[in-house]
């Protein structure tokens, strides 16, 4: 793909709120009212194999922008009594999902390096008894680097992570202040040597855009930066600012968050110096390194997404334990508890701690096979699409393809007879042509961040 420069303009008309479509239905719409031991019995009936996914909730200090479930505790112990409860989470669940392989594993929080080493270990050695692990299984955690030690991440490597995710937001010492992350150039550097030496070559690098006193000019100093450090994968995010969900964002409400134009210059300027510099443009916040996985899978055709973000490996049943996390099986989606008592109390009382979920109809399963493609391959084959699944799509979706017109006199999309293709332009505007497929939106459940 050639160098991408973003129109501003387009931009500025098309950043309207919207799902990032890690799953479809979105999260919003998952439901109390599914019954419980439907969700459970759906793992049972999905015999591919598996993804597991792990939330170690514990951050030492809360960054006043995250918007992920965290619990704030320097109690080391606190730690010990979590690991038990997913242990037991894990030992209910198992009945339904023995005798099948774990190809991708991944430890999010929080900070997964809150463990200690002895933790981690403990952990590993309970995994490797319980689950058998493909030879090439991806397994891969995020890190913070103001707190991990090579103690901790030996205890990881041992555990077999072999992909490492590290978040350094931005370089300047007056963004860092502002969002209660003080993250010196160094210690970046003193990470990234470990995870090196450790033989951990598959680096992704978190970025945030529009957080306080950022500019354009300055930002890109962070970007150029970044790239010196020579990970294979950036996401760069853009900064949602949800004080109605997270009220310790109000505490930036203070700062000098920059203005929605400059945001839109700063996602001018990520895009053209990443892409520049040989990463490529995968899709919504996502660049990779021309000779990544997620790069050949793209190309290919093969790229996947769920609620890991974009992903190599199709097909996969996630099973996602602790509190918050989702799962996902063909047909199905289940969200644990998002509060820690409720979380420990329905496994105390011998149930899997599901609190939310959804059960897909065929619709549902037609649709999210169109967005997952949007998202991924920037395309849909009418014949293809109308043979897989018994329709007649340019007659089942004429209304959507009617709506996406316009997008096409804007040169986001290109209509054809037998298939239509998200232009370079287009990448950048994902969100809002998946939108046009979604028969949710009407409901107006939820509240999202920004497309663009």
């Amino acid at each position: 793909m050639s160098i991408l420069i973003p129109d501003l303009d387009l931009i500025r008309k098309y950043n309207q709120p919207g799902p990032r479509y890690t799953s479809y239905p979105t999260a919003p719409h998952f439901a109390d009212s599914c019954p419980t031991a439907q969700l459970a019995a759906e793992p049972a009936k999905d015999r591919s194999p598996l993804s597991l996914y792990f939330h170690i909730p514990f951050c030492r200090k809360l960054c006043w922008f995250c918007g992920c479930t965290t619990i704030i505790s320097t109690q080391q112990d606190r730690a010990d009594q979590y690991l038990d409860y997913l242990e037991k989470e894990i030992d209910l669940l198992l009945p339904s999902i023995e005798g099948r392989k774990v190809h991708q594993l991944h430890f999010g929080g929080g900070t997964p390096n809150f463990l200690s080493p002895a933790q981690i270990l403990r952990f590993s050695k309970f995994l490797h008894e319980r689950f058998e692990f493909a030879p090439d299984a991806e397994m891969s955690a995020e890190f913070d680097p103001r707190t991990l030690d090579k103690a901790r991440l030996d205890a990881f490597v041992e555990l077999g992570i072999n992909r490492a995710s590290i978040g350094v937001q931005d370089i300047r010492e007056e963004v860092q202040k502002a969002i209660n992350r003080v993250q010196p150039h160094e210690v970046n550097v003193q990470v990234l040597e470990w995870l090196r030496a450790a033989g951990i070559s598959s680096i992704n690098m978190d970025l945030i855009y529009g957080l306080p006193f950022q500019t354009p000019e300055t930002f890109q100093e962070t970007l150029d930066q970044a790239i010196a450090y020579a990970p294979t994968r950036f996401a760069v995010f853009s900064y949602a600012h949800v004080p109605w969900i997270k009220p310790a964002q109000k505490i930036l409400e203070a700062k000098t968050l920059p203005e929605p134009d400059e945001k839109i210059k700063m996602l001018g300027r990520i895009i053209s110096t990443l892409t520049s510099a040989d990463y490529h443009y995968i899709g919504m916040d996502h660049f990779a390194a021309q000779d990544d996985p997620l790069t050949i899978a793209h190309k290919n055709k093969t790229l996947q997404r769920n609620f890991q973000g974009y992903s190599t490996h199709a097909g996969l049943e996630i099973c996602a334990f602790g509190m918050s996390s989702i799962s996902q099986t063909a047909r199905s989606y289940r969200q644990n508890y998002k509060e820690l008592d409720q979380y420990c109390a329905a496994l105390d009382e011998g149930r899997l701690p599901i609190e939310r979920g959804l059960i897909l109809n065929d619709d549902d399963l037609l649709r999210r096979d169109i967005i997952m493609s949007l998202m991924c391959h920037l395309e849909i084959d009418y014949a293809a699409k109308s043979a897989e699944h018994g329709i007649d799509f340019k007659a089942h979706f004429d209304r959507e393809l009617e709506e996406l017109k316009p997008m096409q006199d804007d040169g986001l999309i290109q209509l054809e007879d037998d298939k239509f293709t998200i232009t370079q332009q287009g990448t950048l505007f994902i969100r809002n042509i998946a939108m046009k497929f979604d028969a949710y939106l009407a409901e107006g459940k939820g509240k999202y961040s920004k497309t663009v």
